[in-house]
């Protein structure tokens, strides 16, 4: 973990926020958040837990390392709360200014997102990819040839 820090407790308060507690800290963080890193396809390595001002306070290498009360608050945390859905179809395609503006049918509904350039895109085989937009959610693409015709013609480029 970050800086020899050992997690003590993850849980939530009264408002069902997170909050973290750490070895040789008195106080608990408050508010505090979890994000995956990369890879994004192993979901349950490296995820990081921060403050609520974004400053990462641990990185896990594995789930694993917290007991299985903790790790659930944690996973459970990422699911509800990390915005990933898969696309679907998309419905609309243009660029201006070098900023790409996609909207996607997905499975948890119609998004528009924005690509800024090809770092924000993870492409993780010959049909799958993740897109990143300027808030950190991704939106992930499971397999380029499971699109229409005119979907895959949008996203090719970046394959």
């Amino acid at each position: 973990m970050k800086n020899d820090c050992i997690i003590e407790s993850v849980t939530r308060d009264a408002a069902g926020r997170l909050l973290v507690r750490v070895k040789g800290r008195e106080e608990p963080y408050p508010e505090a958040k979890v994000a995956r890193c990369f890879p994004w396809s192993l979901p349950e390595t490296y995820i990081s837990i921060r403050d609520k001002d974004g400053k990462e306070i641990a990185l896990l290498k594995s789930a694993d390392e917290l007991d299985p009360a903790n790790r659930e608050v944690v996973l459970q945390e990422l699911d509800e709360k990390v915005f990933n859905p898969k696309i679907r179809r998309v419905t609309d395609y243009k660029t201006e200014f070098g900023v790409t503006s996609i909207t996607a049918e997905t499975d948890r509904g119609v998004v528009t997102f924005q690509v800024r350039s090809r770092d924000d895109v993870r492409v993780l085989s010959n049909v799958r990819a993740l897109f990143r937009d300027a808030d950190g959610n991704t939106y992930e693409l499971a397999d380029l040839r499971a699109l229409d015709a005119h979907s895959r013609k949008c996203l090719e480029e970046y394959f």
